[in-house]
């Protein structure tokens, strides 16, 4: 087996015991390369099918290349996708783009908040019907428990403390002191009852992984990853008043791996175009210890 035949394997393994262990279950999709290949993954894992829903949480300020390329996939895949926002904070321009708030606490309400309720079925949340492509309220009220997310322990600091499952409390909070060890491949999914807990099938991936594997299994991704003539492309993606695209010449799924094999950005961080993380000095870790994805 290849390097990457190996972290496949494990990955879909993951999400089988996931599959296996927790019944109300749900997938985050941010539409990013790394949620992308997790959702290939699912699908791996699933022999084609997707037997849970997945979940983007839309702050409004994505760049709209994203959601276009988020329903033209979920219709493509027919994905059960359920879509969550923070209504009330938007509707109140309650925001950093409204000048009202600083950036983190603009991720807190936009994403952490809108996400803890959006789980939980108290706020409105939309559904895609995957036949016709169109929204509509989400009539169940399901509570998620379960939540698989692409986070790779290489990417920020903070996510390398994480395991393969890893517990939050009911209000998605983070105890990062209290994680179970995982060794020898034996994983703790019995947890009390009211137990949130992150699924990490991605955590041992570099991002250098990721694109060997788009590359290898033809995975779509979005455009916005590559350079299209002005000599700058996005390395991470997120609300586009607080991300910003990366000198480079790469056009293709193979120059970008290209570059990352040279060492090009072996001194710049993976989300130094986030500017969330600078006004943060724990990188994510404050965020994330609130619940951030």
């Amino acid at each position: 087996m290849t390097h990457l035949d190996k972290l496949e394997a494990t990955s879909v393994h993951i999400f089988r015991e996931a599959y296996r262990d927790f019944k109300s279950l749900v997938m985050l999709w941010s539409i990013g390369k790394d949620s992308t290949v997790l959702l290939w993954l699912a699908r791996k894992a699933f022999f084609g099918h997707v037997p849970f829903p997945l979940m983007h949480i839309d702050t409004s300020y994505k760049i709209p290349a994203m959601i276009e390329f988020r329903d033209r996939l979920a219709r493509e895949l027919g994905l059960d996708l359920i879509v969550g926002q923070n209504r009330e904070a938007l509707a109140a321009k309650r925001t950093f783009p409204d000048g009202v708030l600083p950036r983190v606490a603009c991720c807190q309400a936009l994403k952490s908040e809108a996400l803890r309720h959006t789980l939980s079925g108290e706020w409105p949340r939309l559904r895609m019907d995957p036949a016709s492509g169109q929204y509509a309220a989400d009539k169940s009220s399901e509570k998620f428990t379960g939540v698989i997310v692409g986070a790779r322990a290489d990417e920020e600091g903070s996510r390398s403390k994480e395991r393969y499952f890893s517990a939050r409390d009911q209000q998605s909070e983070w105890d990062v002191g209290d994680q179970p060890p995982e060794l020898w491949k034996q994983y703790k999914t019995d947890f009390a009852p009211g137990t949130h807990v992150r699924i990490h099938p991605l955590l041992d991936w570099t991002e250098l992984n990721i694109w060997e594997y788009i590359e290898r299994e033809s995975i779509p991704v979005i455009s916005l990853y590559f350079n299209q003539g002005e000599g700058k492309r996005y390395r991470s993606l997120g609300c586009h008043p607080c991300t910003s695209p990366i000198d480079s010449d790469a056009r293709n799924v193979s120059e970008v791996i290209d570059e990352l094999r040279s060492g090009k950005f072996s001194d710049i961080a993976e989300r130094s175009g986030r500017e969330q993380d600078k006004e943060d000095s724990g990188g994510l870790e404050t965020l994330r210890r609130g619940g951030y994805m």
